[in-house]
């Protein structure tokens, strides 16, 4: 009979990575309503990529750079109006198993567009 030794280091790595098993997928729903209370709804699924979310590559990757949180979604630098018409957007659904539960109101839908990197584009 042949006995094979693994490292300890290898061991462990092997022990973690079958706990974690496969990677949760990411989900949301996602909305924006304006002040004339017109809503638009998309759905956007991460992990892979796709949804009604017409940029959903892009949305998931802006996302997974904020780990899955809302509030710290990358800035795009783009220009915008001062217009002020203001649009309160919504997520809710799931990083990677962690419950997502996000609103914010921004002053028009370019400044939601460039502060959520396109997440709130649609």
């Amino acid at each position: 009979m042949a006995l094979f030794a693994i490292e300890p280091i290898t061991a462990c790595a092997l022990a973690l990575a079958s706990l974690a098993g496969p990677a949760q997928p990411a989900s949301f729903d996602l909305t924006t309503t304006n002040t004339k209370n017109e809503t638009q709804q998309v759905s956007l699924t991460c992990d892979p990529a796709g949804g009604t979310h017409p940029k959903s590559g892009e949305a998931c990757a802006a996302i997974a750079r904020a780990n899955g949180d809302f509030d710290k979604l990358p800035v795009r630098r783009q220009a915008c109006t001062l217009e002020y018409s203001p649009i309160t957007a919504t997520a809710k659904g799931n990083w990677r198993g962690k419950a997502v539960d996000f609103t914010r109101e921004y002053p028009n839908k370019c400044a939601a567009d460039a502060e959520s990197s396109g997440v709130f584009k649609f």
